[in-house]
């Protein structure tokens, strides 16, 4: 299935990279996941609708429509421009038309990634490499810090990972890799076109 087909699917409206944007050091450009590589990773990596995902980054909200679609997870965007979230919003209401999917089960916050207060059941955190190292580790030890507050395992699932953000969860947190998943049609010549499951559990 084509990109804008299962846009058409959703009734959502998420295909175009974010335009304008200003250079920043630190916040990196929105993208949209391919959903043929979500197709990738969720065959081989399952949620179920107990889990409470956060998407850094969310942009227009492809990942979360299609999380809430699949497995009626509840869901939250977490972005920092306001344009991209005004879509997201009407994104959503588009989505709820057609699906009839519950309304509270889809949220989009507009913040600094590492202003957000992580909630005690959230355990799903999904990064699209959305932001510098600096960012990337203050949002980890929110999210320490939550779990310290209110045990529970989590899973940090990244596509396209930086090299940087591998190194630093390998030897300065507790995260372990949990699972790989490569998309061999573009691996063999992009070593970073994969998905890297880190886990901690308690």
């Amino acid at each position: 299935m084509k990109e804008h087909e299962f846009d058409e699917r959703l009734n959502i409206k998420t295909e175009e990279k974010q335009a304008g944007f200003g250079k920043t050091l630190h916040y990196h450009r929105y993208e949209p996941t391919p959903y043929w590589a979500l197709g990738k990773l969720f065959d081989k990596y399952a949620l179920d609708a107990s889990d409470r995902v956060v998407d850094f980054g969310s942009g227009k909200g492809r990942l979360i429509f299609y999380i809430n679609y699949l497995f009626n997870a509840e869901v939250t965007g977490i972005e920092l421009n306001e344009v991209l979230v005004k879509e997201a919003i009407i994104n959503r209401d588009s989505y709820l038309k057609i699906t009839k999917k519950n309304k509270d089960k889809i949220t989009f916050h507009c913040c600094k990634a590492e202003e957000y207060q992580i909630k005690p059941l959230e355990n799903r955190f999904y990064f699209f490499n959305p932001f510098s190292l600096p960012i990337f580790i203050r949002i980890l030890n929110n999210i320490l810090i939550s779990v310290e507050n209110s045990k529970r395992q989590v899973d940090l699932i990244l596509y396209y990972p930086s090299e940087e953000y591998i190194y630093y969860l390998e030897n300065s947190t507790v995260f372990e890799l949990h699972k790989e998943v490569v998309l061999p049609e573009l691996y063999d010549h992009d070593s970073n076109e994969r998905f890297l499951i880190y886990h901690l559990g308690y």
